[in-house]
């Protein structure tokens, strides 16, 4: 099993991205807002450093999101597909990036194939 992890620039391809793999029979992905280490540095000096105030601030540049989803190792690869497919490939600057962890355990993931047996 792998960690497939994908963050988006444009939150628009998000929905589509998710559509498609359920379509394709993926489930369980998590999806959270992200900033990356530039947006958050960029025009540092003009960040308050009063608490909500900062925090605010912040929260306005979490533009990007992040997608988290434990799949089979055969299945990274239609992963990969259907998030290039959708965004045109994450090869430009600025885009998003992915990638893929191994996994040693997964408790708490219903598999497919043994969801008849869960009840």
């Amino acid at each position: 099993m792998q960690l497939f992890v994908t963050v988006i620039k444009n939150s628009e391809y998000v929905e589509p991205i998710l559509r498609q793999m359920a379509e394709n029979g993926f489930s369980g992905a998590t999806v959270l807002d992200s900033s990356g280490m530039a947006q958050l540095l960029k025009d540092e000096e003009d960040l308050p450093f009063f608490g909500g105030l900062r925090a605010e601030r912040l929260q306005e540049r979490a533009k990007s999101t992040t997608v988290f989803a434990v799949m089979e190792d055969e299945r990274i690869e239609e992963a990969r597909a259907i998030v290039n497919r959708v965004t045109g490939g994450l090869n430009r600057p600025d885009s998003g990036i992915m990638f893929a962890l191994p996994v040693t355990f997964a408790d708490g993931i219903l598999h497919p194939d043994n969801a008849e047996n869960a009840s």
